[in-house]
């Protein structure tokens, strides 16, 4: 860093260079490591991942290292994964929904509920209805079904063809009866 006229810290080209430089090694690696993931070589995709994390921290790939992890069962270290993203981007909504999801998974619905909810207001996510799915199936399981009934309702309000939830939806009204 260099010293401004002013004390402030700037970085100099050569540090603005190298920044860009390992985040594009890092993108490289992420995209290298997703394809692997979705080839179902997780190991080579979870390799992929730390190494596009050494060159360059990003939300997306501590969540996509979780996402491989989950896929192994160990829903545990998915977790931390996800956690490391927060820290490192708290905007992103993925890991709130993953977090949530890999509760669910672990039995522990009532825990995924508050991460769930931060990711129905993630700033930066794209499937809003994830997380509104995930919470339906809590509440559905908890036996709360109006609560349930109004996040599947939500989650087609923003996705209108995501089956999951116009299924659930039905389910719930034939229980109604």
């Amino acid at each position: 860093m260099v010293s401004s006229p002013t004390g402030e810290k700037k970085k100099s080209n050569r540090e603005k260079m190298d920044h860009s430089e390992s985040l594009d090694k890092a993108m490289h690696l992420f995209h290298q490591a997703y394809g692997r993931q979705m080839e179902g070589e997780l190991d080579e995709a979870i390799r992929l991942y730390r190494e596009s994390l050494q060159c360059h921290p990003t939300a997306e790939a501590h969540t996509f290292l979780g996402w491989s992890y989950s896929f192994q069962g160990h829903y545990e270290e998915a977790i931390e994964e996800c956690k490391k993203a927060i820290a490192v981007d708290p905007d992103f909504g993925n890991p709130y929904n993953d977090i949530g999801a890999y509760l669910i998974q672990l039995g522990r619905p009532d825990e995924a509920i508050p991460w769930l909810d931060k990711a129905t207001q993630a700033v930066r996510y794209e499937a809003h209805h994830y997380p509104h799915c995930n919470l339906g199936r809590v509440y559905l399981a908890k036996g709360m079904l109006k609560k349930a009934l109004e996040e599947f309702q939500k989650a087609l309000e923003i996705e209108p063809g995501y089956t999951s939830a116009r299924e659930a939806i039905e389910a719930i009204h034939q229980q109604l009866q």
